[in-house]
């Protein structure tokens, strides 16, 4: 397990923005993992957004961050987090870094992050960010994420925050048994859906209607 780096305390400033989020929007809607809470209320959001921006951080919506893209309402990073279910020490691989916030909460949570972000933009900056804030224990890349990242499968758990319209075989095959696959699913009218890879094939959930931005690249094609 990557050891972490202690964060500077100057990254935790807005605090009471952020224990009023996870109480509001988090605990009211039923997210109830104390660990999932307890970074939440830890990881500095407003710093994964455009300055300009940075007074929506914490509020129950989307906030833009260029490019045609945008990082998810706190609920639903929660949500997604809560159902893949990381835990220390193991391996989690996501597909659409965006602003590498989701990045930053699972790194919390599990030993290892690989991050795939199509837009090399995005992709960098979130680099950036990441390094910059101490998150070590995450490696981003950029590239079409649909494929996964053979060089470092299996992974204990994957997460994907754009939106095939279907599920991605190679993804699947690169869960580790018992692993964890969270991912949003169709067009226009979107499923977020949990796979589980068992000895006997994938169990799957159906669990809410989401929007997430449609995934490019090979899923296209598909």
């Amino acid at each position: 397990m990557t050891k972490k780096a202690k964060k500077p305390a100057k990254l935790y400033e807005r605090g009471s923005e952020r224990v009023a989020m996870v109480r509001n929007q988090l605990v009211r809607r039923g997210i109830h993992n104390k660990a999932v809470l307890k970074v939440m209320e830890q990881v500095p959001r407003h710093l994964f957004v455009p300055k300009k921006l940075q007074h929506m951080a914490y509020n129950d919506h989307p906030v833009p961050i260029g490019l045609e893209q945008t990082i998810s309402q706190p609920y639903i990073v929660a949500y997604m987090t809560e159902a893949l279910a990381p835990k220390a020490g193991q391996r989690v691989l996501e597909i659409g870094t965006g602003s590498g916030y989701q990045a930053a909460v699972l790194s919390e949570l599990a030993g290892s992050v690989y991050s795939i972000e199509i837009v090399a933009q995005l992709a960098k900056r979130a680099r950036d960010t990441l390094k910059k804030l101490g998150y070590d224990n995450v490696q981003v890349k950029q590239g079409d994420g649909y494929a996964g990242w053979p060089d470092q499968a299996p992974f204990d758990a994957i997460m994907v925050t754009a939106a095939p319209d279907h599920v991605p075989q190679p993804l699947v095959n690169q869960l580790a048994l018992g692993g964890r696959l969270v991912l949003p699913v169709g067009e226009t009218q979107q499923t977020l859906m949990v796979l589980i890879r068992t000895e006997d094939g994938v169990e799957q959930e159906a669990t809410l209607p989401v929007l997430f931005v449609p995934m490019t690249g090979e899923a296209e094609r598909r």
